[in-house]
């Protein structure tokens, strides 16, 4: 019983030891044992129930001998050896579910560990692309900005070439309207100049007429 406890306690020990300190691949393995182990539940606690109940017996086999010596003034030399015996069972025992117990919560808040490193990474991840976004957004914002003005400067360029077709169209609107204005003075005058060339052609030949009838 007694090299038992100390192969379970050395056990222990070099499980704990495995969990504080991280040698290469091993303390995955051993997680990974241990995760095997806590989906037996129900065995782990029958085990641990049923060294509870021999550290309890043991406990009370102490005290049964420590009476009987008290009674007697002397323990026998075999009380002895079981005191010692039991008292060394009840210690390892101790140990050993206090070790059980250590491994329980180390397992448990590295495995916390593992989850927050692993969500503190995929938030590191997420944080990293929104970052690139952002970045990405901000040169797409200032292209635009960019674009803008410069659709700004080319409608500006663009409102200042439609003033100046604008002002050379009502010139030439008014050139054409002093041009019209001329042409139709020309057209009077030469139309008055018809009717007075008519008349100095009816006077001529009326002239002529008389002419010609002085000298019949």
């Amino acid at each position: 019983m007694i090299q038992l406890l100390f192969m379970v306690l050395c056990l222990e020990g070099m499980v704990a030891f495995l969990l504080m300190v991280k040698i290469g691949p091993l303390r995955e393995l051993v997680m990974k044992c241990l995760d095997q182990v806590k989906m037996r539940k129900g065995t782990v606690l029958t085990i641990a129930g049923t060294i509870s109940a021999i550290l309890f017996s043991n406990f009370i086999s102490i005290i049964k001998i420590q009476n009987k010596g008290a009674k007697i003034g002397t323990m026998t030399p075999m009380d002895q050896v079981l005191w010692r015996t039991n008292l060394l069972e009840a210690t390892l025992m101790g140990f050993s579910l206090f070790l059980g117990f250590l491994i329980d919560r180390m397992h448990h808040y590295l495995r916390k560990l593992i989850v927050l490193r692993s969500s503190a990474g995929s938030s590191k991840k997420e944080f990293e692309r929104l970052e690139k976004e952002k970045l990405q957004f901000k040169e797409k914002a200032d292209k635009a900005a960019e674009e803008i003005k410069l659709s700004q400067k080319q409608l500006s360029s663009l409102t200042e070439t439609l003033k100046k077709v604008k002002l050379e169209s009502e010139e030439k609107d008014k050139r054409v309207e002093t041009a019209e204005a001329h042409v139709a003075a020309l057209q009077k005058q030469a139309a008055d100049l018809l009717l007075e060339y008519d008349r100095l052609l009816e006077d001529n030949q009326n002239l002529q007429n008389r002419a010609h009838g002085y000298r019949s």
